[in-house]
């Protein structure tokens, strides 16, 4: 045993105070008159021999208090086995993980964040007063003990805290050498063993918090089976639930909101890792964007048991054709539906403000592309636009043009088939794959003796990403190309008739019409990550005049925040503030008007919980790293506790306290023991 302050032990010479006082403690003796003077005499040599006994054990009890009390002063503590250097610890680093996952219960029924919070405030008692603490959850600033603590106490969970990387990579940066505790649940899919610091300067702690084992049925993602929303119309919804819980859920009941209306109601089994998958059908009744959620009743853990997301009708698309024929044969198929919007132009009369504002482009039988259509065709499929290449007949002077534009736009290995003098010979074209997507919902049943267009290509080129469309004899006769931003779709034969009976065929309207839906890109998606940073959004600038500089605010309920912009394109770039922690609906407003509304949700890696025992994590780190411990949390001792027995050493001084008032307590019994023994009066003896 050793004593912090070993000056205290000169309060060892105030036992004499007791001592003297027991010695020099004068009692006034009272006469008492018996008629029997034997009997007094024995009555007297007893009493005397137990108040001398009693006297001396109240002398020890005084002297005890006393030594118990200077020991207390003096705080004696027995030496820890790895005793550390005076002064050798620098700053104290605590990591205190704050992610959605630590509100999960431990097994004692208290959250995995108050353990956390709780561990984390003790350590200011370990260390001494001079010593600062560094709390990378909030700041890198360093703190006292007393602003550590309150700093801790504020603490709240966050929906964008990071995850342990990022906490562990501030305070790599902030903090050179020294202690690090990290408090965290250790999920699997959120902490790697390579974010730990390999060098042995920094003593680092692991303290592993582990949630009781319980299911956890979360929203994994909600899907639309058609990109393209339509007013009035059944949409399917496919909402993909996932177990991340050790267990399995037997009922879990599942809701879903449309606005304040609730649309859909189901039950499902989920078994422990394990997903499934439903579809929804609901229907927009307006062309507003509406405010949907999907509500899972999964307890004990609530934290995630609710999904936001947006839905809105597809506005119009923007269809322009180029033609240089007088008869514009795709005009009569989009003009008669008022989901697009069609213009037709010459490339002569072409207003190329149009192309910026086109979803969907379509060059048809251009004979001849010059350096400014070409231009701005690649401009606009380079910001996302689709185009769309029906090629001319054949002819010399036009080959070279068309070249430049497919190398322009990144199309590479096409070549013109050979003019033929006689009337082109057509060939038949191969029944359309019903497994390629493009063709989806296109045809209700497969018939392989359908009749199919004839064509005659003037166009070959080699494989491309994806084939749309085949010839009997295996080339392609429409194929996908990717390029910037937007996609390009090439056909092999014009639609001239002589080239091709496609424009005649039934084929032809639902071809051209899922061409115009793959042009639609929804720049805004059903719903965004609290953790994802930086956000795209295909919103036009609000502003009063075209001086004034657009700046866009994000509200929700009381909470009015300014986020890092930037306009750029026709879109708008935007960062989630740290301040945005809640999950929720928040509103883009620009000069007042609302631009659109974000639905904001935990990040669905907090939702599997699956987490690192300690012997998991000593496992991993192995006897070669003797820089990094793990203290088991729930053995009774906190890890402030467990460091100060391994560091600094065990403290004795309470065990001191205890004594001193149970010397204490002793005296005040033995002090009513002699006053409940007294012998009564008495009564007087006649002569």
């Amino acid at each position: 045993m050793m004593l912090t302050h070993p000056w205290f032990l000169l309060g060892i010479f105030s036992v004499a105070i007791p001592v003297a006082i027991h010695f020099f403690e004068l009692r006034r003796p009272q006469r008492l008159l018996f008629t029997n003077v034997g009997f007094i005499r024995e009555i007297k040599l007893v009493t005397a021999r137990q108040r001398k006994l009693k006297h001396l054990l109240i002398l020890l009890t005084r002297i005890a208090f006393i030594t118990f009390l200077v020991f207390m002063f003096c705080q004696p503590f027995i030496p820890a086995p790895q005793q550390e250097g005076e002064g050798g610890t620098g700053n104290i680093t605590a990591i205190v993980d704050s992610t959605p996952s630590m509100v999960v219960e431990a097994e004692n029924a208290e959250p995995l964040f108050s353990q956390a919070t709780e561990a984390a405030q003790e350590l200011a008692q370990v260390y001494p007063a001079s010593t600062r603490f560094l709390l990378p959850t909030v700041s890198n600033s360093l703190l006292t003990a007393t602003a550590f603590q309150t700093t801790v106490q504020e603490l709240a969970v966050s929906g964008q805290s990071g995850g342990l990387g990022k906490l562990l990579k501030r305070a790599n940066n902030a903090n050179s050498s020294g202690h690090t505790f990290v408090f965290s649940d250790f999920q699997k899919g959120d902490f790697n063993p390579r974010m730990l610091r390999a060098d042995s300067i920094t003593q680092l702690y692991l303290v592993p918090l582990q949630g009781k084992s319980t299911a956890n049925v979360y929203v994994d993602s909600v899907l639309l089976e058609d990109a393209f929303v339509r007013t009035a119309t059944d949409i399917g919804l496919r909402i993909r639930l996932r177990n991340g819980g050790a267990t399995a859920s037997a009922d879990c009941q599942v809701k879903v909101f449309v606005g304040n209306r609730q649309v859909a109601a189901y039950q499902t089994a989920i078994k422990e890792r394990e997903s499934t998958t439903s579809i929804v059908r609901v229907r927009l009744e307006g062309a507003d964007l509406q405010a949907c959620r999907v509500e899972v009743e999964d307890f004990p853990v609530t934290f995630d048991n609710k999904y936001y997301f947006t839905l809105q009708a597809s506005p119009q698309l923007n269809i322009v054709g180029i033609t240089q024929s007088q008869t514009d044969l795709t005009s009569r198929v989009y003009n008669n539906e008022a989901l697009f919007s069609y213009a037709s132009s010459t490339p002569q009369g072409l207003s190329y403000t149009q192309l910026d504002a086109a979803n969907l482009l379509v060059l048809q039988g251009v004979p001849k592309v010059d350096n400014t259509l070409r231009e701005n065709l690649r401009r606009a499929v380079g910001q996302g636009a689709t185009l769309v290449i029906v090629p001319p007949v054949s002819a010399d002077g036009s080959q070279e043009e068309y070249n430049r534009l497919f190398r322009d736009l990144g199309m590479g290995g096409i070549q013109w088939e050979k003019a033929q003098a006689a009337k082109p010979t057509l060939q038949d074209v191969a029944t359309p794959d019903l497994r390629n997507p493009f063709f989806k919902d296109v045809f209700t049943s497969s018939n392989q003796r359908a009749v199919m267009p004839k064509v005659a290509p003037v166009l070959r080129w080699s494989r491309s990403g994806t084939e749309v469309m085949k010839m009997r004899n295996g080339d392609s006769f429409l194929a996908e190309f990717p390029s910037g931003k937007g996609k390009v779709y090439l056909f092999s034969a014009p639609f001239q008739e002589e080239y091709s009976n496609f424009i005649q065929h039934a084929l032809f309207v639902p071809v051209m019409y899922r061409l115009a839906m793959q042009s639609y890109q929804n720049k805004q998606h059903l719903a965004y990550r609290l953790n994802q940073g930086a956000l795209t959004l295909g919103v036009a600038a609000q502003t009063k005049s075209q001086r004034d500089e657009p700046v866009v605010s994000l509200q929700k309920d009381s909470l009015t925040v300014i986020p890092s912009q930037r306009w750029e394109a026709g879109s708008l770039q935007l960062s989630i503030p740290a301040v945005v922690q809640e999950p929720g609906f928040y509103q883009v407003v620009c000069n007042n008007k609302v631009l659109t509304t974000l639905a904001l949700n935990i990040d669905k890696a907090e939702s599997e919980l699956a987490y690192y025992t300690a012997a998991e994590l000593r496992q991993i780190i192995g006897p070669n790293r003797p820089n990094i411990q793990v203290y088991e949390n729930g053995t009774g001792r906190s890890a402030a506790a467990y460091y100060k027995a391994q560091q600094v050493g065990t403290p004795l001084w309470r065990y001191c306290l205890l004594l001193a008032l149970a010397c204490l307590l002793a005296e005040v019994v033995l002090l009513r023991l002699m006053g409940a023994r007294k012998p009564a009066s008495s009564p007087a003896v006649a002569a």
